[in-house]
């Protein structure tokens, strides 16, 4: 089961995974988009919003070997430009849904005793990013969801998948483009064979592109350095917010 499968990583997941001969159930909200993955990937298409209809999506599944969370949203701004009720909806959908998703498939799981959950997180998690705290909490509080399921867990797989800037429709989304020079956006598909790549191999941690394990770890070693240095340079994901942006 890949979330967020309409399009960007998930959409790109979904093609990945049908190479790889798996079964799929593709969540998404945008009928047309989802409808056209399914069958371009060969998938089951389950339109509905995570944040209001999961008990119903994971009726429509079935059984699932493998869930691929990677649904979610972002804003960009000041905290303090933050309209009401987003902070709200950046939670529901990149941390209480995957949460619920996994509580609700994970049992399941365990009694098979095979499975595998992914969780597409982000460098923003790991390092923060200026104008996108609430977006960067919700991912570093999806890291640590994996990070402590997988201490609780024996014969289901848990990764969490980081990746950078990725060439998808995020950013539009989100009220605000992207403005950097530097790090280039990275294809979709780069991310998708990591997440392939972290099921096949039981990988518990993966960075999308490789590097950014860098400036994470740099973080977590020398927090102090790594500070002054993104006070000059920002952090790999930085981004330009326009005045005002909405999500």
């Amino acid at each position: 089961m890949i979330t967020g499968a309409s399009s960007g990583i998930g959409a790109a997941t979904a093609r990945a995974m049908a190479v790889a001969g798996a079964d799929l159930v593709l969540s998404g909200r945008d009928r047309e988009r989802l409808d056209a993955v399914a069958a371009e990937s060969g998938g089951l298409a389950v339109r509905g919003d995570l944040t209001t209809d999961i008990t119903a999506l994971v009726e429509r599944a079935g059984p699932v070997d493998v869930l691929v969370a990677n649904a979610g949203c972002g804003w960009a701004g000041p905290l303090t430009a933050m309209p009401d009720g987003t902070a709200e909806q950046l939670i529901a959908a990149n941390l209480t849904a995957p949460i619920r998703l996994t509580r609700l498939l994970l049992p399941a799981m365990v009694e098979r005793g095979r499975g595998h959950l992914v969780f597409v997180a982000s460098i923003a998690g790991a390092v923060g990013v200026r104008d996108e705290a609430v977006y960067a909490a919700t991912k570093a509080g999806l890291i640590a969801f994996a990070e402590s399921l997988r201490y609780e867990l024996r014969r289901v797989g848990v990764s969490v998948v980081l990746p950078g800037v990725v060439d998808t429709p995020f950013f539009a989304r989100r009220g605000a483009a992207y403005t950097r020079r530097w790090p280039t956006p990275i294809p979709a598909e780069r991310v998708a064979r990591a997440i392939v790549a972290a099921v096949e191999h039981g990988r518990p941690e993966s960075f999308a592109p490789a590097w950014l394990r860098v400036p994470a770890r740099l973080k977590g070693a020398a927090p102090g350095p790594f500070r002054a240095l993104a006070d000059v340079f920002g952090t790999p994901v930085s981004r330009r917010a326009r005045p005002g942006a909405t999500p």
